[in-house]
């Protein structure tokens, strides 16, 4: 064959194959084309499927509507049909069952604290289906709280907290009847609202309403699932349940007020009040549905966010016989003056401490004063080094309260004269008082404390100053 032919021959086997590549792009497209087809097809499908079970939910549900659903009680007797698809993993749980559902969609918690604990309880209770679920809060959303309270966001700051809690609440379970009480409980209402439900969440963080909670629940013959959270650990305990005891067998007298710590002073990490909180939703879930319990019970469980063992559970002491409110001779029969009774109320988060003289004090304008003058003076600032390091004014020396006796030489030395004063500056203007009591004999000079601490120094001075 002669080389001109060749050439021809190949000319045309390359055309050949360029009219195949672009047949092969052709189907290529005519695939995906039908396979975006199918695709639609097959979501239609289900579709339909997923409209076509709403309606025999809705007929059916229609039809029990139209029928007896209740008992003699007025509680209902069985589950409506989206509820078994909502609730099929609790369902099948060996020791819950359709019994333990219907339990827990007639059952009503009351929750008293719409916080850090209070948040996850909720969630919890919300999405198990309770049926009634009634929160008390008189506080509102602050910025502050978003770490921990995760019932709450950033769009409802300045709500009150229990609005807030019910708008989660309704949009993630809106068979759920949630009650929101904005108010403080106190011995006016407790009862009152309390003989309404079936169990009580304490979810507080004040000793008050500890032992209001405790004895309005022994007075109703309710369980009280109580709760504490704090830097990073917590607490988590049953009381008045099964014979076991009340808060009142185990502290018959409260702490004195300057004891009690609080997450606003002492701090707390967000997810450990969320832990003891779905511990709190857990047993009251628990006791409701009646599910099969080793002892915890009875048990005072202790949860350390850094211990090599997590959790510890402590057995308690069955109930006291001579206990006040629930031995066998009680004293105690009607709910009492708390606030009295423990010296603080739920209001007094971070109670001012006046211990010193108007005179042994001043306000953060005067010694903004002294500094612009520039008038030689010592600053000591008692905080503990965690929050010294967050922010601190100019020239203080830090020196945390509980060093400060032990430091007394060493603020002589730091004195430029015998008459140079000494002022002493807190978070709150709390510890200062303290610091002034305990240098009060160091200088000739006058020692005096910042009256409101770091928090009034931002509020009336620099408003850049960070406030934590």
């Amino acid at each position: 064959m002669k080389v001109s032919e060749l050439l021809e021959e190949n000319a045309k086997l390359l055309n050949r194959v360029n009219e195949l590549e672009i047949q092969v792009e052709k189907l290529k497209l005519e695939k995906n084309s039908i396979q975006d087809k199918l695709n639609k097809l097959t979501e239609l499908n289900k579709l339909n499927e997923v409209n076509d079970l709403n309606k025999v939910i809705e007929l059916k549900e229609l039809n029990e509507s139209q029928s007896d659903q209740n008992d003699d009680n007025g509680k209902e007797k069985g589950l409506k049909l989206k509820e078994y698809l909502r609730y099929g993993r609790q369902l099948i749980l060996p020791d819950f069952g359709i019994s333990g559902q219907i339990k827990i969609k007639n059952s009503s918690i009351l929750v008293v604290g719409a916080g850090g604990l209070g948040a996850p309880t909720s969630i919890y209770l919300a999405a198990a289906g309770v049926g009634t679920i009634g929160i008390i809060d008189y506080d509102d959303v602050e910025i502050s709280n978003l770490h921990r309270q995760i019932i709450h966001n950033e769009s409802r700051v300045g709500i009150s907290k229990v609005q807030s809690a019910k708008m989660t609440i309704e949009g993630l379970n809106s068979d759920c009847n949630c009650i929101a009480y904005n108010m403080v409980l106190d011995s006016s209402n407790a009862l009152d609202i309390i003989k309404k439900y079936d169990i009580v969440i304490d979810a507080t963080d004040n000793v008050a309403t500890r032992y209001l909670l405790n004895d309005a629940c022994v007075l109703s013959g309710k369980p009280l699932v109580s709760g504490s959270a704090l830097r990073m650990e917590g607490q988590l305990v049953i009381y008045n349940y099964r014979g076991g005891p009340c808060f009142r067998c185990l502290f018959p007298k409260p702490p004195p007020p300057e004891a009690v710590m609080n997450c606003s002073d002492n701090g707390v990490l967000g997810v450990v009040p969320g832990v003891i909180g779905c511990l709190q939703a857990l047993q009251a879930i628990k006791i409701i549905a009646d599910i099969r319990d080793d002892g915890s019970f009875n048990d005072l469980l202790l949860f350390s966010a850094t211990s090599y063992t997590i959790f510890k559970s402590i057995r308690l002491r069955p109930r006291k016989s001579n206990c006040a409110i629930c031995g066998e001779n009680p004293t105690i029969k009607t709910l009492q003056d708390y606030i009295q009774f423990c010296g603080s109320g739920p209001l007094d988060k971070s109670p001012p401490v006046k211990l010193l003289k108007e005179d042994r004090r001043i306000d953060p304008k005067t010694y903004n004063e002294i500094c612009l003058k520039k008038i030689p003076h010592l600053l000591i600032d008692v905080r503990e080094p965690v929050q010294y390091d967050i922010c601190s004014l100019p020239d203080s020396w830090n020196i945390p309260l509980r060093e400060l006796s032990d430091k007394l030489e060493d603020v002589q030395k730091r004195l430029t004269s015998s008459t140079t004063s000494i002022y002493v500056v807190c978070r709150y203007g709390n510890d200062s008082q303290l610091g002034v009591d305990i240098l009060k004999n160091i200088t000739k000079g006058e020692v005096k404390d910042i009256i409101g601490g770091l928090h009034k120094w931002a509020l009336d001075i620099d408003h850049d100053f960070p406030i934590y």
